[in-house]
């Protein structure tokens, strides 16, 4: 077996940079070959500015291929509230717009922002709510070519989560099957949900629909977003199920650096040090 995808470093790592000159010559010390984009990069900016961003990126040669959607409660496509729930759908759709012209392929998204148990507030609700939103949401995908990625969410500690569970997924697969709709697998989420068996299981229910990946590791009961390898995660189970399918896109390292940063900034060596361990994990795991 061998590897077939890259790494991507997460977007969100990158707030604290005054510009994108700086984090392009980050990732060229760093040689990080891929970032996953989010808002914070393309807020407040003209379609015009958004082209010369891609541009800038596309010529150090660093590809933008997956773009985490925002997930405040401002967000929540299956929020309760229809007004609410609304303009979240235009906001997103909006959003995807920009992650188009940046040439992003898929879009990350969480089915809600709303994490209460649904035992209590009833998976059908959330359910009902989702399905209005992506009867708006997948139309614009097909149209901006982009895929949408729903991601699994951690449960609460007072019961699971809308999108908590594989069943869940199993039934999404069935309601919403199209070419414009994929899952995004959480490793860290999914390790809270079932613990051991939390990633190999939510892989297996999403395996034919996966276009995206945050790859992050805990200790089973927190989401701490660490890097492979400092946590509990069975790495060797989830690296060859990638192998198996030949994920061939950039898988999105949903942690920083584990260092001392300078003003929330972790240095290139840091940066190159994370990606050179996590590609031995891998590499050697399918030697």
């Amino acid at each position: 077996m061998k590897m077939t995808w890259k790494w991507a470093a997460c977007g969100y790592s990158f707030s604290v940079y005054q510009s994108n000159e700086d984090i392009i010559e980050l990732c060229k010390q760093a040689k990080i070959p891929a970032i996953e984009m989010n808002s914070g990069f393309t807020n407040n900016k003209s379609d015009k500015e958004i082209e010369g961003i891609r541009e800038i990126y596309n010529d150090a040669r660093i590809e933008l291929y997956s773009f985490h959607l925002p997930f405040s409660n401002d967000d929540d496509i299956a929020s309760f509230y229809e007004t609410k729930r609304r303009e979240a759908v235009e906001k997103l759709t909006r959003i995807m717009e920009q992650a188009s012209l940046l040439g992003n392929k898929v879009v990350i998204l969480h089915p809600t922002a709303f994490l209460s148990p649904i035992e209590v507030e009833g998976f059908d609700r959330y359910l009902s709510q989702m399905e209005k939103s992506l009867e708006k949401l997948i139309p614009a995908a097909e149209r901006l070519n982009l895929v949408i990625a729903l991601e699994n969410m951690p449960p609460g500690i007072f019961g699971d989560h809308f999108a908590s569970r594989p069943e869940h997924f199993t039934l999404f697969k069935e309601r919403f099957a199209c070419p414009n709709l994929g899952f995004c697998l959480d490793t860290g989420h999914a390790h809270i949900s079932l613990k051991a068996d939390g990633p190999s299981i939510f892989f297996d229910a999403m395996k034919e629909n996966l276009v995206a990946f945050h790859i992050q590791d805990n200790p089973g009961d927190r989401d701490l977003h660490l890097a492979p390898g400092y946590g509990l995660i069975d790495w060797g189970r989830v690296f060859k199920k990638m192998a198996e399918i030949e994920f061939s896109h950039p898988a999105c390292i949903e942690a920083p650096p584990f260092g001392y940063t300078n003003n929330c900034k972790y240095s290139a060596d840091l940066w190159k040090t994370m990606l050179e361990d996590v590609d031995s994990l891998a590499t050697k795991i399918l030697t």
